[in-house]
């Protein structure tokens, strides 16, 4: 599997930013899905899952209400929609996938996931 995050950018804090994660395999909706970022000296951390189907989805505390996962199994792709963007938002954002045989499950920690994409850098301004 890969995947190629793309949608980054710069935004001002309070705006919105919707990111995208492309993936290639012919069994898109068999693979749960995670967002996960990484600031610079810090720890890569979990921002959001959503299971294989779609049908269920789980965030981070700091993320909820706020961040919105979905994908297209039609199209092979999981979106990040980001609303209400702080400053502390800034980072690269990986999307990953690992191979889901349970269908309404969603997985939060990295090591559970098999497939990395590159990332995508999002920068909040103050």
């Amino acid at each position: 599997v890969q995947l190629q995050a793309s949608g980054g950018g710069l935004v001002q804090a309070g705006g919105s930013l919707r990111i995208s994660c492309a993936a290639s395999t012919g069994t898109f909706n068999r693979y749960a899905m995670g967002w996960f970022r990484q600031a610079p000296g810090k720890e890569r951390e979990f921002v959001a899952a959503i299971s294989r189907g779609g049908s269920t989805t789980s965030y981070a505390d700091s993320m909820k209400g706020r961040f919105t996962i979905s994908r297209d199994n039609a199209n092979d792709m999981v979106y990040l929609q980001m609303n209400s963007l702080k400053p502390e938002d800034t980072a690269v954002y990986y999307c990953a996938a690992r191979w889901s045989p349970l269908y309404g499950t969603t997985w939060s920690v990295k090591t559970e996931y098999h497939y990395w994409g590159q990332g995508t850098q999002v920068t909040v301004s103050s």
